[in-house]
């Protein structure tokens, strides 16, 4: 379905095999197999909960664009934005998605909030997600490369109902850091008390 999916709607100024081209280009080789992974998932997903494809592609492709940039550039985007002072104290887990975003739009030219912001909170969540945001939260998640215990579960529970699957992402992902004693950023504790706790 993806290799024959066309861009019509003119969200991006170039067709699907130009950003992949683009994307290819700023990632390792393993990386990109994710990212054309992740887009096979968003795709299905989208498919599932009646959402725009070529919107899901775009956002699944560009993702994980910033993942390996080097983490000079994810400061000097955060000094240059005045985005917040906060993310100072991130680092790439954090940073390819809310700095990505920015980079995806000063590189790629890509607008679209509603794509950046699936980008934006693809790691962290969001207290409050649209559509997209949460086909790409759950299709990075899920994607057929992932083989942590739960994925089965996770994968069930997403095909069933998509916020299902946002919900035990969160909850999973909140007591994987809590048990090795990670940093929680605190967005992320913004979405578990949104979309988890009672």
């Amino acid at each position: 379905m993806s290799s024959s999916l066309s861009y019509e709607h003119k969200i991006i100024n170039y067709s699907r095999e130009e950003l992949i081209e683009l994307v290819k280009a700023a990632v390792s080789e393993s990386r990109f197999e994710h990212i054309l992974r992740v887009e096979k998932m968003a795709l299905k997903l989208a498919e599932i909960n009646h959402f725009d494809l070529e919107k899901t592609s775009i956002a699944a492709l560009t993702h994980d664009y910033a993942k390996q940039r080097p983490d000079q550039d994810f400061i000097e985007e955060i000094h240059a934005k005045q985005l917040d002072p906060e993310l100072l104290s991130a680092n790439n887990a954090i940073w390819h998605g809310v700095v990505g975003a920015e980079l995806i739009k000063d590189e790629l030219g890509i607008w679209d909030e509603d794509i950046l912001n699936a980008v934006r909170h693809h790691t962290t969540g969001n207290p409050e997600m649209s559509t997209l945001e949460q086909i790409i939260f759950m299709a990075d998640y899920i994607e057929e490369g992932r083989t942590f215990d739960g994925v089965d579960k996770a994968r069930a529970l997403t095909f069933n109902n998509l916020r299902d699957g946002v919900q035990y992402q969160i909850k999973r992902t909140i007591q994987y850091l809590i048990e090795r004693n990670k940093n929680v950023y605190p967005s992320a504790i913004d979405t578990y008390n949104a979309w988890v706790a009672k």
